[in-house]
């Protein structure tokens, strides 16, 4: 019986067009699986949330005994908001300033998701080259470049 996966994420945006793609590599006892989306008009922040909050729809819809999923990330951002849930879930999304987070609506999402199943975050060096996580995000990150240059390709026709 498997309970454990883990998901290696990452996530890019063209600041000038406004382009994005995100990829989540899924590892469970049962092999790989490769999730990849893109996305008009959006932000870094919200593709890296985008391919983290995929890759966990995937395992929960796909693998019911799955407990416990492992997130490896390089987006501090993404990393740092499990630990900030509290804090933002009591201010109901809202800063000191009075205006909501930014993101609220997929950060509200990801801590939905993450009541149902045990989310265990570990930020990773972006393009390190040693060890089995690193390797897993070097190939999500050449990836999501991919993606991108072929979606930056298509809008300059």
């Amino acid at each position: 019986m498997i309970n454990t996966a883990a998901i290696y994420t990452d996530g890019s945006c063209h600041p000038q067009s406004g382009q994005g793609a995100w990829v989540a590599i899924i590892l469970t006892d049962g092999g790989k699986v490769v999730l990849s989306g893109s996305v008009q008009d959006t932000t870094h922040n919200r593709m890296e949330l985008s391919a983290v909050i995929e890759g966990i729809k995937y395992v929960q819809n796909n693998f019911k005994d799955i407990q416990h999923l492992h997130i490896y990330a390089d987006s501090q951002y993404v990393t740092g908001l499990m630990e900030r849930q509290y804090k933002l879930s009591h201010a109901n999304f809202i800063t000191s300033k009075g205006t909501i987070i930014r993101n609220a609506d997929m950060v509200q999402e990801l801590y939905r998701l993450g009541a149902q199943i045990q989310l265990i975050f570990t930020k990773v060096k972006a393009h390190q080259k040693q060890g089995m996580h690193i390797n897993y995000n070097i190939d999500a990150d050449k990836l999501v470049r991919k993606i991108m240059r072929e979606e930056l390709r298509k809008r300059a026709f």
